[in-house]
C-alpha cells in the first residue's frame, strides 16, 4: 500500500505543480495586452509634443536605458552568439518597425481605425509561428485566417472610400514586422527570461536609435505638453519595456496560441480608450469589424493543427 502511494504521488505532483505557473503566465500575458491597448492613445498624445521620428527614437532610447539598468543591476551575462540573430529580429520588429510604422500611420488614421487593422496581429503571429515551427495548421485555421483578413480589408476600403490609404499601408507593414518579432521573441523567451529578451533587443538597437534621436530632434520641433510627456513615458516604459517584458514571459509560460487568445481583447480595449481618453467619434463599422476579426481569431485558436 505504501509502495503504491509512493509510486502515485510523483504523478500527482507532476499534474498539480504546473498550474500556478500557467495562472501566472496568463496574468502576465493579460497585463501585456492591457499595456499594448494603451499604446495608440499614448502615441497620439506623444505626437502633441514630438514629431513621429523623434517620438519613436526617443521612446526606444528611454526604454533601452531602463532595460540596460536592469541588465546591469542583475549582472546578466551577454546572450550566447546563436541568440543574437533572433534578438535582431525582435529589435527590428517590435522596437523599431512596429512603433515607427504605427506612429506614421496615426498621423492620418484614428486610433479606432488602427485598432481594427492591427486586430489581425494574432492571426499574423499565428501564421508566422506556424512557418517558424514547421507546423501545418488545419484547413479550418486558414479559412478563418483569410476570412479575418477579408474583414479588415473590407473595413479599411470602406473607411477610405474604396482605396487603401498610406496610413493603411503603414499599418499592414506594422502587422508583418511585429508578428515576426513576437514569434521570435516567444521562441527566445523559452531559452532565457522574457525581460532579458526585450532588454537585449532594446540594447542592441540603442546605438542606432540614439543616432536617430539626435538627428530627428534637430529637424523636428518639440513642444512639450503634459499629454505629450505622459504619452512618451508610457510608450517607452509601459508599452515598449514593461508590456513586452510581461508579454514574452507570459507567452513562454502558456504558449503562443493561448496568449493570442488573450490578445483578442486588445482591439476592443483600444476602441474604448479612443473614445474615453481621446474623445474620438467611433465609426459604427469599427466595433462590428473588430468583433468579426475576433470571431475569426477564436476559430483559428480552436482549429486543430
Amino acid at each position: 500500500m505504501t509502495a503504491q502511494n509512493s509510486a502515485t504521488s510523483p504523478s500527482t505532483i507532476a499534474v498539480t505543480t504546473p498550474r500556478p505557473a500557467v495562472n501566472q503566465g496568463t496574468l502576465l500575458a493579460a497585463l501585456g495586452v492591457l499595456s499594448f491597448s494603451l499604446t495608440f492613445p499614448s502615441t497620439v498624445w506623444g505626437l502633441e509634443s514630438f514629431g513621429p521620428w523623434s517620438l519613436v527614437a526617443v521612446r526606444s532610447v528611454l526604454a533601452a536605458l531602463i532595460a540596460g539598468t536592469f541588465l546591469l543591476a542583475g549582472r546578466v551575462p551577454l546572450p550566447e552568439r546563436r541568440h543574437w540573430a533572433g534578438l535582431a529580429v525582435v529589435g527590428g520588429g517590435v522596437v523599431v518597425g512596429f512603433p515607427l510604422l504605427t506612429t506614421l500611420a496615426l498621423q492620418t488614421s484614428t486610433t479606432s481605425h488602427a485598432a481594427v487593422v492591427v486586430g489581425l496581429l494574432p492571426l499574423t503571429t499565428a501564421t508566422f509561428a506556424a512557418i517558424r515551427t514547421g507546423r501545418r495548421p488545419s484547413r479550418t485555421f486558414w479559412i478563418a485566417a483569410i476570412a479575418g483578413a477579408v474583414v479588415v480589408l473590407a473595413f479599411t476600403l470602406q473607411q477610405s472610400g474604396g482605396a487603401l490609404s498610406t496610413g493603411d499601408l503603414y499599418l499592414f507593414g506594422a502587422l508583418l514586422v511585429c508578428a515576426a518579432g513576437y514569434t521570435e521573441g516567444g521562441r527566445l523567451a523559452r531559452l532565457m527570461p522574457g525581460w532579458q529578451v526585450i532588454g537585449w533587443a532594446l540594447v542592441l538597437c540603442l546605438p542606432l536609435m540614439a543616432a536617430a534621436a539626435a538627428v530627428a530632434l534637430a529637424h523636428e520641433p518639440v513642444r512639450l505638453t503634459a499629454h505629450g510627456v505622459i504619452g512618451l513615458v508610457w510608450v517607452a516604459a509601459g508599452s515598449t519595456f514593461f508590456g513586452l517584458y510581461v508579454w514574452y514571459r507570459g507567452m513562454a509560460a502558456i504558449g503562443i496560441p493561448r496568449a493570442s487568445q488573450l490578445q483578442l481583447a486588445q482591439p476592443l480595449l483600444t476602441l474604448v480608450w479612443s473614445v474615453t481618453v481621446l474623445g474620438e467619434d467611433l465609426a459604427p463599422a469599427a466595433p462590428l469589424a473588430a468583433v468579426g476579426v475576433l470571431v475569426c481569431i477564436a476559430v483559428t485558436q480552436r482549429a486543430k493543427s
